[in-house]
Parts: structure tokens; sequence; C-alpha cells
């Protein structure tokens, strides 16, 4: 290697402390967090809001500009794609122990790359394929009800079963009456855990770009109804509010086809991951050297752009966090991870699925992996 790979640390805070401070302030213990003893605790998790981008738009963002002290980030995992994120924050462990590794990722028993936000199916069961209890579960066992809070349309679905069993989902259309629906929750008294999911900037920056005006107007509606809710919060509630990954806006002339450049294909039997986040999966029986010769190649054509490892390298790196044996297959072989405003597409076969995405993620860069955290409530400091 030439170029110095990022390192993820054991000790640095993550998505995956968030919820497990969390349950441990409801309980009254301590907690990585440092958060205070409450009786009702609200996690609102905002689909692509990077501390960067709420930093560019603070003026737009007033309320939550109030709780965006210097030191108000956490790294949010990698890779910053999310379901990976979301398993993160439910189960308070990283990808390498939960098993949801990439955007797309290898199921081995299949020998299929399958989506991992709606490829749920007998071969990949939401309750055994997401392997750790989530910290709901964990609550309910002690008697302290926790609810979710979110659209509809997954209120059944195989991630929900995955990643938010143990919660009782409330559906909620608009951002506004998700914040209504958890005042009315905490209004029941009594100890209780709450997660309100925000998927609608995530899906106008894919559409439009998070520097687009529908963007900064969503932000806007989202700043307002934070900010009323805040204001309702009692002595012994507490609310957090951060994300799951941030969002590069990428041009169409970043936009790379490996797949029309042999050596970059040389040996690989699915691709898998994102556009900025790569998982190249060789032909079985590949070895360590195979490996290698594949992430030689990509490095001589890509190192400028990307950051290469083979497997055995982003384990090192602790880009996953402890990797369990039985997730380890379901990682690609050689993985690329964006530096610079590129994604990568495949395009052979005519396949060019996602390039109509403006803001895009996956990656290790600061604007993808930086999130805020709110103290808000009986957690501001």
């Amino acid at each position: 290697m030439s170029t110095m790979l990022p390192t993820r640390g054991p000790d640095e805070l993550t998505l995956a402390d968030v919820l497990p401070s969390c349950v441990a302030a409801i309980e009254g213990q301590g907690n990585r967090l440092g958060l205070p003893a409450v009786e009702r605790a609200v996690v609102v998790l905002v689909d692509g809001l990077g501390a960067a981008a709420l930093r560019a738009r603070a003026g737009h963002a007033r309320a939550m500009t109030e709780f965006f002290t210097k030191n108000a980030t956490l790294v949010s995992g990698f890779p910053t794609t999310t379901a990976a994120a979301l398993a993160s924050l439910t189960t308070g462990a990283r990808p390498g122990q939960h098993g949801i590794v990439g955007y797309t990722a290898l199921v081995p028993a299949i020998d299929t790359v399958v989506n991992q936000l709606s490829g749920w199916s007998e071969a990949m069961p939401p309750r055994t394929w997401q392997r750790l209890p989530t910290l709901f579960e964990r609550l309910s066992e002690s008697g302290i009800p926790s609810n979710t809070i979110g659209p509809v349309k997954y209120a059944d679905s195989g991630l929900t079963h995955a990643i938010l069993r143990g919660a009782s989902y409330v559906s909620a259309g608009t951002i506004a009456e998700r914040f209504a629906a958890a005042r009315s929750l905490l209004d029941e008294g009594g100890r209780r855990l709450i997660y309100l999911y925000v998927p609608e900037l995530d899906q106008l920056a894919h559409a439009r770009g998070w520097e687009s005006d529908r963007w900064l107007a969503t932000l806007e509606v989202l700043d307002s109804e934070f900010g009323r809710f805040a204001a309702t919060l009692g002595r012994t509630e507490g609310l957090l509010l951060t994300a799951d990954h941030g969002v590069v806006d990428v041009p169409g002339s970043g936009h790379i086809l490996f797949g029309q450049i042999p050596e970059l294909v040389a040996g690989v039997r699915h691709v898998g991951g994102d556009p900025r986040c790569l998982q190249l999966y060789l032909e079985p029986g590949a070895t360590p050297a195979d490996r290698e010769a594949l992430a030689a190649a990509w490095r001589r054509s890509e190192e400028s752009r990307a950051w290469i490892a083979t497997r055995d390298e982003a384990i090192a790196a602790g880009w996953f966090g402890p990797v369990d044996p039985e997730v380890e297959p379901r990682l690609g072989d050689v993985i690329v991870a964006a530096r610079k405003r590129v994604a990568y597409y495949d395009g052979r076969e005519g396949d060019t699925a996602g390039r109509s995405m403006i803001g895009q993620h996956g990656s290790l860069t600061a604007e993808e992996t930086m999130v805020p955290l709110l103290r808000v409530g009986a957690f501001r400091p």
C-alpha cells in the first residue's frame, strides 16, 4: 500500500453508542455518552443529515444550531449506508458483529448479492441475518416499553423486523405528525425509549442533491418541528438528534464505469456495496494473493480518488469493527472507498442503476462519516 488507509479505533464514539447510552440513562447507569439519568428518552435519527451539511446550512436550522456546539458530533461508522448504520444504532454494535455490512452484500448461502434494505427473504431472514438482539428487546426484558415512529410504509418491512424488533411501531405520515406522536407517548408517563425516524432529507438528497432548494426547505420544516418539540420536554425527558451518515453531491462527470477496464474486474464474480463504497467479490477459491492482485490493479488506476483495501486490510484498519467469522464472508474481497467526488458503476451489460442519484454516501470521508449529536432537554450539558 502506498496510500495510508484511514483507521477506525475501538474507543471512538460512534452511532453504536447512542441507544446503549440512552438505555443506561433510563436505567440510571453510567454510559459512554455521559448522559444523566432520565425517565424517558427520545432519539431522532435524521437520515442523511451530515454534520458538514448542517453546519453549512446553520442559518436555516436555528433551533438545531442552538444545540450544535463544537463537540456535538460523532462518527456514524462504516460503511456510511443506511441499513448498516441503523443496525449499529439499534444493536449497539458495529457491522462486523451485527452482519449488515453494506447497501448490497453477498449472501454466501445463495451466492448472490442482495439489497440489505429490501431484499429480505428465506435466504436472508430478518431475525437471523441481523445477528444480535436490539436495545429494544433488551429493554423489553426489563419491562420498559419502547416505540419506533416512522412512515407507514416501513411498519412491516424486513428491515424493521431485523433492526427494530422489540419496539412497538407507530405509523405517522409527516414530520410534524411524528413529533406529535412522540409527545403523546411521552405524556403517558413512566419510563420509555422512543426512536423517531426522518427519511425525507436523504430521499431528497438522492433525487436533487443536498444543496438543492427542496432539501433546504425540508430542513427548515424539520428544524421548526424539532424546535417546537424540544420546548415541550420536561425535566426528566432527554432527546438526542443524530444521523446515520452525511451526503456528498456527485456530478455526472464524477461517474466512473469501471467495468469497461478489464484489469479492474479480473476474477470478480459479484459487485456489491454502494457506488461510493464498492465491495468486490472474487470467484470461489480466491486466495490472499488474488485479492492483493485485484487491489493492486485498483490502486494503479484509482489510488488518487479512492482508498483501496483487501478484506484483511479493511478488518485490520477497524473499518467494520470486530468481525465475527460468520460475517467475514459477507465482506468484499476488495473494498474501494471513494475519497474524491466520484462514484463507481459497473456499466457492463447496461448496468448503470443508480446513476440518476445526485447525493450519495457510503465511504469514509468526513462529509459522510461525521454526524451531529444534539443533546436536548435533560440531556443538555
